[in-house]
């Protein structure tokens, strides 16, 4: 709301101040008659502007970090498989072979006395 109203009404005090028609051609040969060419309020086509600018660049900024979102899926599956060697490990050493886990304190050391 602290962000959002005030540019809110910023953007309703342009359009407001910016209602006057202009003409958009996009006929590079001929400014006296284009053959095509559009016509809108000022504020319209400032406004479309930065909401197409917004779009191509968070576009850009999307497909300039692919690579990161590639490592960042790989690490993950790395991290599954590694996850899944450890359970496996962990299971082995509940198995017979008496060797205690590493969350277990080992068994106290009992000594005869000397003769």
């Amino acid at each position: 709301m602290i962000i959002l109203v005030p540019l809110a009404i910023v953007i309703v005090a342009f359009a407001v101040a910016n209602r006057q028609s202009v003409t958009v051609s996009f006929d590079p040969f001929s400014a006296d008659a284009p053959a095509a060419s559009l016509s809108l309020p000022l504020f319209a086509l400032v406004i479309g502007l930065l909401i197409v600018g917004v779009i191509i660049g968070g576009v850009a900024s999307w497909l300039g970090q692919g690579r990161w979102r590639g490592a960042a899926r790989r690490l993950e599956r790395e991290l599954r498989a590694l996850r899944a060697k450890l359970s496996a490990y962990e299971g082995m050493a509940d198995g017979p072979s008496g060797v205690p886990r590493a969350s277990e304190p080992p068994a106290p050391l009992r000594l005869r006395p000397p003769a």
